[in-house]
């Protein structure tokens, strides 16, 4: 979810940058990116309550004076007459639906208003569904807007089994299918709840008359209709992770004041129906269990007050929790909020005695293979375990997150095979890639097993040694012959005619159950994975990069070797890497021919091409003091 930060400030006493802002953010558990003034937000599924202004501020409130109050119609409104009945009060609890009647339909929109759209890069729509997405944005609470002129009959809300076609207010026609949990109107289904509403009751630029519907939907209902009929909603998004079921009433009241700021309100009315009262959480104050569970020494004063700036209500020895927070039951609960607050990196950490092993575990088992594979050069991936290929033994996920990606793959063989193309398509000429993960079948009921895959193709090496010498079938199963002599590989050649590349060198892969190795891995020790000059951080620069290519052309055998050690040793800041991208060897004439490629970029400043020239000269002249070493095109001077 994008917010900009200009919307939060404003509401912040203290005034803080962008930057202390996002370090709060950080610390209360909220990733996210910042673009220019806007705050590219990533939550996690429990924390639905964060996806709006007011959420957001209500959890920074734990740092700075915020104001969570907005101005709100306060006058008593009528009673609406409506003619609608609810036939699935579990799913939908509360509902409550408000009717405006305006004079005209504003040209212009206010600053607050217009802002919103500027700031976030958003299209606007019609003045009723612009008003219901912006106070969306603002409280974390979806509305749905109808055209009160398209309104007249019996309104249903009820769920269906049938399939029913349905043209939604976004010009798409969809087939439901299974149960859906829908408004009718006169048996026609208009309004996929909490999803998208239809087309023949949507509002449009003329709309002057809105039925504003404002409903609290178990999220268990909404959760995958999105991806089912892929449909991207906010409204969904929200739905699906739980809104606030006690707001109704000053979201829509608060429709009502931004309706007023922009034209005259003729006529308003206001109806609710609620089945059953929202649950409320009580949990005993126990500070002791809190720093437990922590591992800090709080007092009961410290831990109470935390939880208040959080909007978290202490009464009777009893700490409420408030009806946004669905996701706090427990004191494990209360103790995540409180350690939040504090920030993890402030809590000190204790040594801890773990006893002895007697046996090595399947994690210490897949990590001695790891070590093995990245001592010989291969790189881990971890690929998503849902694909589109289906087979008689794949598994058909119920409510996928990609509905292209509907089942759990069979094997990772396929997977690695898109890893390599990706990597040869960008000019990757060495690519040895594993994978160690689960793969599922069905074969005989449900079946998990824990498989290794590899796969390999092109160059060996770097060096001038092994550039030349191209992967194969024999050079891996020497590879393993030597750590694992007593077992067998079947290694597969994958034809690359049904591959999209152009590339010629040999496919190699294999794939395995992790239980034949567990006696050989343990006798196996790496032997480079970690050596002594190991440097394990180094700052990214964001900055671009520049590549130089040099060719050699070396009289000697001997000398190539010398070549080598030099420019790969050679130190510079803005040196970045050195690889060898051709070589040839001339066996009449005992020459060889190694083209060097150089990568140039530097933390702090773009690089000019005079500082880039500089340091390749450094080096062409150390080269050229040895004997034997040609560049075409230059010379020691």
């Amino acid at each position: 979810m994008k917010i900009a930060y200009s919307h939060l400030v404003q509401h912040i006493a203290e005034n803080p940058s962008i930057e202390q802002v996002s370090d709060s953010l950080f610390q209360l558990g909220h990733e996210h990116e910042i673009d220019g003034n806007i705050f590219d937000m990533e939550f996690t599924p429990n924390r639905g309550d964060c996806l709006s202004i007011k959420g957001l501020l209500r959890d920074l409130s734990a740092f700075y004076l915020v104001d969570l109050n907005r101005e709100i119609f306060t006058e008593k409104l009528d009673e609406l007459q409506l003619d609608f009945k609810n036939l699935s009060e579990s799913t939908c609890p509360q509902i409550s639906f408000l009717k405006l009647e305006i004079d005209q339909v504003p040209e212009i929109y206010k600053d607050s208003l217009d802002d919103y759209f500027l700031d976030l890069g958003l299209n606007k729509n019609n003045f009723f569904t612009d008003i219901s997405n912006y106070l969306s944005y603002e409280t974390g609470q979806p509305t749905h807007c109808y055209d009160a002129n398209t309104m007249n009959g019996n309104l249903l809300f009820h769920e269906i089994e049938k399939n029913e076609e349905f043209e939604t207010l976004l010009d798409k026609k969809i087939t439901l299918t299974g149960k859906n949990a829908v408004f009718s109107l006169n048996h026609d289904v208009i309004n996929l709840a909490g999803v998208v509403g239809g087309k023949s009751t949507s509002c449009s630029a003329n709309t002057k008359t809105v039925i504003v519907e404002c409903a609290f939907f178990q999220p268990e209902a909404i959760i995958g209709k999105s991806v089912k009929y892929d449909i991207q909603s906010e409204a969904s998004h929200k739905f699906e992770r739980g809104v606030d079921p006690e707001c109704h009433d000053k979201v829509l009241r608060r429709f009502i004041k931004l309706v007023s700021e922009h034209t005259n309100i003729k006529d308003m009315s206001i109806i609710s129906f609620k089945s059953k009262d929202n649950p409320i959480y009580e949990i005993p104050v126990n500070v002791k269990k809190i720093n437990q569970i922590i591992g800090i020494n709080l007092s009961e004063k410290e831990y109470l007050n935390y939880l208040s700036k959080l909007g978290f209500v202490i009464k009777e020895g009893f700490i409420k929790v408030p009806s946004f927070r669905s996701d706090v039951k427990t004191q494990n609960d209360l103790a995540e909020e409180v350690a939040r607050v504090i920030g993890y990196d402030n809590i000190a950490t204790s040594e801890i005695s773990i006893p002895k092993k007697e046996k090595a575990s399947h994690k210490d088992l897949e990590n001695k293979l790891r070590y093995f594979l990245l001592d010989h050069g291969f790189y881990e991936v971890i690929n998503s375990p849902f694909v589109n290929l289906s087979s008689e033994e794949a598994i058909k996920v119920d409510n996928p997150l990609d509905s292209n990606r509907e089942y759990l793959r069979t094997n990772i063989t396929n997977s690695l095979v898109d890893n390599l193309l990706f990597n040869e398509r960008r000019q990757k000429d060495s690519v040895k890639l594993f994978e160690i993960s689960d793969i599922y079948s069905s074969s005989n009921g449900i079946k998990k097993e824990r498989k290794l895959a590899l796969i390999a193709s092109g160059r060996v090496g770097s060096n001038y040694h092994d550039f030349s010498l191209k992967i194969n079938k024999k050079y891996l199963l020497n590879i393993f012959k030597e750590a694992f002599p007593d077992q067998v590989f079947d290694f597969k050649v994958l034809p690359r005619e049904e591959l999209d590349t152009k590339n010629k060198s040999e496919i190699v892969s294999l794939e395995v159950g992790i239980e034949i190795f567990p006696q050989n891995i343990l006798n196996y020790n790496a032997k480079s994975i970690l050596p002594k000059d190991f440097i394990q951080y180094e700052p990214i620069s964001e900055l671009p990069s520049s590549f130089k290519d040099i060719s050699y052309s070396i009289k000697n055998y001997v000398k190539a070797e010398e070549l080598q050690d030099l420019i790969l040793n050679f130190k510079h800041p803005i040196l970045k890497n050195v690889f060898i991208f051709d070589y040839f060897k001339n066996e009449k004439q005992n020459e060889i021919k190694i083209g060097f490629r150089f990568t140039f970029q530097s933390l702090d400043k773009t690089l000019t091409s005079n500082q880039i020239e500089d340091v390749l000269n450094l080096i062409i002249y150390n080269s050229l003091k040895i004997s034997g070493i040609e560049i075409p095109g230059r010379r020691l001077d």
